[in-house]
């Protein structure tokens, strides 16, 4: 869907970007486009590459201004569906257009570019039909088939790569655990199943004691069994009596992966999950979802996979097919250091720990929240003695 704005519109459209943005850069006040597609890209490339920042440098274009900058007056800007964009990493400093293009064309937009010669600025588009992925400092009709070929990225590097983190996902089926050889650099424990709170992982406690102890991260996550958005919502309610007093760097995360769910087709399950995560997110959780490749693909909602952080379940293969964005890859089952017996392996491409402490949830508290001292409740009624003349009296003063 593309949406029409009047200049000046500050509408958030979404965590990351606003109306404004993208209007045209021309200095006249009228009305642009923006598509839903492309900030829905936009902001799964922010997630991908872990960006501070995304400054779009151009986004919709009027037909005079797009001629004036050099394109052809009926370009993808002029429809609201491209930006030129410049991503800052945590340290404040452009990604490479190179590694940004990649990420790009992983996830889905459809006209990639490069635009300079310092590889800082890349236009992105969500075109319809053929692709394009080119680099405009060999001019704008050169085009390549890949880009990871062409920029000599392996497509692995944005997966099992080495700067991935190593993870492990403990429950109840992992009952020794010596935390002083564990040597993964996040753990992602099972809270829960079902309706209730005393549903609670029997192991929850001892791994998050043990994790603790080590300073290593951890997220949770709760099984599901329900079969209605309410279902989903008891299951929360349990899940948050559960977590409560404790805090967790990584997301909480919904496992929904039994039969039965399934056969309920993809518009109920979707309002199963959706229900689980709008519960557990207002309740101040950064909330995602567990689930297979094949589930995802089949029975999940695109704006579920698009709105929330995924832990994608997909064993014994070097790169999953899944086309959607994911913070966590559970890729195999096998030894870990400190773990007795097989648990499930995790690679991590989130910083999670530090956006979920700057946003203050998870049980954090936000960096800049103020310190506010404890106020003693005023007393309704005081005792008072006092001395007059010689003479002592004594009585009681009420608050009004």
């Amino acid at each position: 869907m593309i949406q029409t704005f009047r200049h000046g519109d500050p509408t958030r459209l979404s965590a990351h970007f606003s109306a404004a943005e993208f209007q045209c850069k021309c200095g006249q006040p009228h009305d642009f486009l923006v598509s839903d597609a492309l900030i829905s890209h936009l902001e799964l490339l922010h997630e991908a590459l872990n960006c501070k920042s995304i400054h779009v440098s151009s986004g919709f274009r009027c037909a005079k201004h797009d001629r004036a900058v050099g394109g052809t007056g009926s370009g993808k800007h002029t429809q609201g569906l491209a930006a030129d964009v410049i991503c800052y990493g945590q340290d404040g400093k452009p990604v490479s257009s190179k590694i940004v293009s990649c990420k790009a064309q992983d996830l889905g937009f459809t006209g990639i570019a490069n635009i300079t010669a310092s590889y800082t600025s890349t236009h992105l588009d969500m075109r319809q039909g053929k692709k394009w992925y080119g680099d405009e400092t060999k001019g704008t009709a050169w085009g390549c088939a890949d880009l990871h070929q062409y920029y000599k990225i392996p497509k692995e590097e944005n997966q099992m790569s080495e700067k991935a983190k190593k993870g492990i996902d403990l429950s109840y089926c992992q009952k020794k655990v010596d935390w002083e050889k564990v040597t993964a650099e996040f753990a992602i424990i099972r809270a829960g199943y079902g309706r209730y709170a005393h549903q609670k992982d029997s192991m929850f406690e001892s791994h998050y004691a043990g994790a603790q102890s080590r300073g290593i991260p951890v997220g949770a996550y709760w099984y599901s069994y329900a079969m209605t958005p309410e279902d989903a919502r008891l299951e929360a309610d349990a899940c948050i009596a559960v977590l409560k007093g404790k805090q967790f760097a990584y997301p909480i995360y919904y496992d929904v992966e039994e039969k039965k769910q399934f056969e309920l087709g993809k518009e109920q399950v979707s309002a199963i999950i959706r229900a689980f995560l709008e519960r557990l997110e207002a309740a101040g959780y950064w909330v995602g979802l567990y689930s297979s490749y094949s589930a995802l693909t089949a029975y999940v909602a695109e704006d579920i996979r698009k709105r929330y952080s995924i832990w994608l379940a997909h064993w014994d293969v070097q790169k999953s097919p899944y086309q959607g964005a994911y913070g966590l890859w559970q890729y195999a089952v096998g030894q870990a250091e400190g773990v007795s017996g097989d648990c499930d392996l995790d690679y991590g491409y989130v910083d999670y720990p530090a956006q979920i402490r700057a946003k203050g949830l998870n049980g954090f508290a936000k960096p800049d929240a103020p310190d506010v001292p404890d106020v003693p409740d005023k007393p309704d009624s005081i005792a008072v003695q006092m001395t007059l003349n010689g003479k002592q009296y004594s009585g009681t003063l009420t608050a009004k």
